[in-house]
């Protein structure tokens, strides 16, 4: 009876789809790839889940088959399943998200798919939802940067406050005041200063900073440690 059930059920594709976002010290953008090279249609890293595969596998394998890029974070953003999503099959589309360092991987990519970052906020025509897919990886970025220093995995390992607060300008689309973001940045006490300085953009110049990962993993760690364990669902 158990096998007459699954019988009964329609067989549907399953994609995997990748928003692979960076920062070029400017502007946020999009990692996209052409589908057709005579065709002005772009696309996230996307392909099919192969039988003896897992999501996260699958997903690294397409991002790697697309762009040559390897050891590239992953996380799953959401599922999107709309019946119309694709004009040709049924498809059901697992969507990740990354978060890269543009200078890092830059060298590393792939011409053979045509892959071309984009800024997030002027992307082409893109292939079926996932237009709708991108939007809601800046909403998680979003969520997630004011929550979290997130924001300094699209960094270099040493950066100025003026870097610092283009990357968070350039993830909220808007202007922050410079000495109130300077204020409340150092206030959070993540940072430590080094003894050098960013050389040729101004006569005194600005210093440079590192994110103290430990200070935030034991800050993390104090917080975790006053709630009772009986009281956290495991």
């Amino acid at each position: 009876m158990m096998l007459d059930q699954y019988k009964e059920q329609h067989a549907y594709l399953v994609a995997l789809d990748s928003i692979i976002m960076g920062f070029d010290g400017e502007d946020l953008k999009v990692l996209l790839v052409k589908r057709g090279v005579e065709q002005n249609t772009w696309s996230l890293m996307g392909g099919w889940l192969q039988p003896r595969e897992g999501l996260e596998q699958a997903a690294a394998r397409i991002v790697f088959d697309l762009t040559g890029l390897t050891n590239v974070y992953l996380e799953q953003l959401s599922a999107f399943g709309e019946p119309d999503r694709d004009p040709i099959a049924r498809t059901i589309s697992i969507a990740y998200f990354s978060l890269v360092r543009i200078d890092d991987y830059e060298s590393k990519i792939s011409e053979a798919y045509h892959a071309q970052w984009f800024s997030i906020y002027q992307l082409p025509d893109l292939l079926f939802d996932h237009g709708d897919m991108v939007s809601l990886a800046l909403k998680r970025l979003r969520s997630k940067a004011s929550q979290h220093p997130i924001g300094f995995e699209l960094l270099p390992e040493k950066f100025t406050l003026p870097q610092l607060q283009k990357l968070y300008e350039a993830i909220y689309h808007t202007e922050f005041d410079k000495r109130n973001f300077s204020r409340k940045v150092l206030s959070m006490r993540l940072l430590n200063k080094l003894d050098e300085k960013q050389k040729g953009f101004s006569k005194r110049g600005a210093y440079y900073y590192s994110f103290d990962s430990n200070k935030y993993e034991a800050i993390t760690h104090a917080f975790i440690n006053i709630i009772p364990t009986s009281e956290i669902e495991l």
